[in-house]
């Protein structure tokens, strides 16, 4: 799941600005980046390690601290919430009860067709521990391949043994 890290740094002007989210960029699963200079803070949204970003920012030499750490969605309005204003709107037509059922079964109707798939079968949503492998899979697979550096030639340094090395080898 992706997470809103909003993050405390002191920046001078664009130019640094511009190093911290080129030094935050650099680190793998970030959505996006937003620094705000009047407030001192810099938002990242993406399935990164909070720890990260404050580490890669002090190894760039800003001081930075997490100021908090929260879903990357806003919560949505609940059901009741927007049945009330449906309900308000409703109450000031004539006959708005009858206009609610019906737009209270096309809306179910919308709902059950959505979610139908190639074959006509709704598709079951996945559960919690679906989701959760499938991050922790994301993780796993997401590292790429390492190949070492192949390994390094040793030269020996070679001495002469006689006398006059430039003398002739064959005799």
């Amino acid at each position: 799941m992706s997470k809103k890290i909003v993050v405390k740094l002191h920046l001078q002007d664009n130019k640094d600005k511009q190093k911290a989210m080129k030094a935050v960029s650099a680190l793998t699963g970030i959505d996006e980046i937003s620094a705000d200079m009047a407030s001192h803070k810099m938002t990242v949204v993406g399935m990164v390690d909070p720890v990260s970003v404050v580490s890669k920012l002090r190894k760039a030499s800003w001081s930075a601290t997490i100021e908090s750490v929260g879903p990357a969605k806003e919560p949505e309005k609940k059901d009741g919430e927007a049945a009330k204003k449906d309900g308000g709107e409703g109450e000031k037509k004539e006959g708005g009860e009858g206009e609610k059922k019906e737009a209270g079964e096309g809306e179910n109707k919308k709902e059950a067709g959505g979610e139908k798939d190639k074959d006509g079968k709704k598709a079951a949503p996945p559960t919690e521990q679906q989701v959760q492998l499938a991050e922790l899979l994301n993780q796993y697979y997401r590292a790429s391949s390492y190949y070492p550096y192949p390994p390094v030639a040793t030269h020996y340094h070679v001495q002469s043994m006689e006398e006059d090395p430039n003398s002739c080898t064959v005799c």
